[in-house]
């Protein structure tokens, strides 16, 4: 592990990067938006157990295979970038539910919720993309002194320590997505229209993800 200010800085950076927009943060927020903070926080911990698939896989040597293997780096794109795709076609085409509450961001009877399919949701979106185990492999060793013990175990603990600095964060965003439409006081048909930018902007993170270079060439 590394010293105590080298700690501070890795906590700092941790929390600088999961407040960068991106397609966990959209996701978060979307949830968020349309069925409340408990939403927001769900899908914020699927993200967070896809976050620990990564570290487990980076401390195994599956994300050096990534950043290694140009088959495996192609198929994990285009795995993401299909996934991606395809929320942002459901959200774009989503239909307006009858009897929705007029204030997005609270959830009613009228608009059920399948919390599975919200925390699986984050956990796909996360897993599915190759850029967040290629961030740890790149990121976390930074902070491991070189003459350290036992690096993979070093490794494995300042994942944890990430993820877990990650949750406060997601809830935060949550937090904020729903306060906002609330104070917004957004009709029916605005948040439907949320639902197309935000399958817009899941579809344009698909495609950014579909022509990312391959670190191996």
């Amino acid at each position: 592990m590394p010293d105590f200010p080298h700690l501070l800085w890795f906590i700092a950076a941790g929390w600088l990067l999961n407040l960068t927009p991106g397609p966990d943060v959209l996701y978060i927020v979307s949830s968020a938006l349309r069925h409340g903070v408990r939403a927001g926080v769900v899908a914020g911990l699927g993200i967070t157990l896809g976050c620990f698939v990564h570290v487990a896989a980076a401390a195994i040597g599956v994300s050096a295979l990534l950043a290694t293997s140009a088959m495996a780096f192609t198929l994990l794109k285009w795995l993401g970038a299909a996934y991606l795709l395809w929320v942002g076609v459901r959200l774009l085409f989503s239909r307006l539910a009858p009897n929705l509450p007029a204030t997005p961001g609270v959830s009613m009877p009228g608009l059920p919720v399948n919390w599975r399919t919200v925390f699986l949701g984050g956990f796909w979106t996360n897993v599915l993309n190759p850029k967040v185990a290629l961030f740890f492999l790149a990121f976390v060793p930074q902070f491991i002194a070189p003459d350290a013990d036992n690096k993979a175990l070093a490794f494995v603990l300042l994942g944890v320590l990430f993820n877990v600095n990650a949750i406060p964060v997601n809830a935060g965003w949550a937090l904020l997505a729903a306060w906002t439409a609330r104070r917004v006081g957004a009709v029916q048909r605005g948040l439907h229209w949320l639902d197309r930018v935000a399958g817009a902007m899941f579809i344009g993170f698909g495609l950014k993800l579909a022509l990312t270079d391959n670190p191996v060439n």
